[in-house]
């Protein structure tokens, strides 16, 4: 039922995979942010922030896969599907 008002709303497969991946840059960057802005805190709170973001891209690529398969059911996935080629 979320899927499907997700899918209802615009979103696709494509949009929660591209943030998933967003999300794991993202973690990178508020980890070596919270180290630099943020001195004295110690690399643990700067672990902390990194997992807090990096929690999301599983998320979304849950997400990305039940957008998917919803699409494939409901016919609107997107892309290409190569033939398969005989071997020999």
């Amino acid at each position: 039922m979320i899927i499907q008002k997700m899918h209802d709303l615009g979103i696709r497969s494509e949009h929660a995979y591209m943030a998933a991946f967003a999300s794991i840059g993202l973690s990178v960057a508020s980890w070596a942010g919270s180290l630099k802005m943020e001195p004295g805190t110690g690399l643990a709170r700067a672990d902390r922030w990194g997992l807090f973001v990096g929690e999301w891209a599983p998320t979304f690529f849950g997400l990305g896969l039940a957008l998917s398969h919803y699409e494939q059911q409901d016919g609107t996935l997107t892309g290409t599907v190569h033939p398969l080629r005989k071997a020999g």
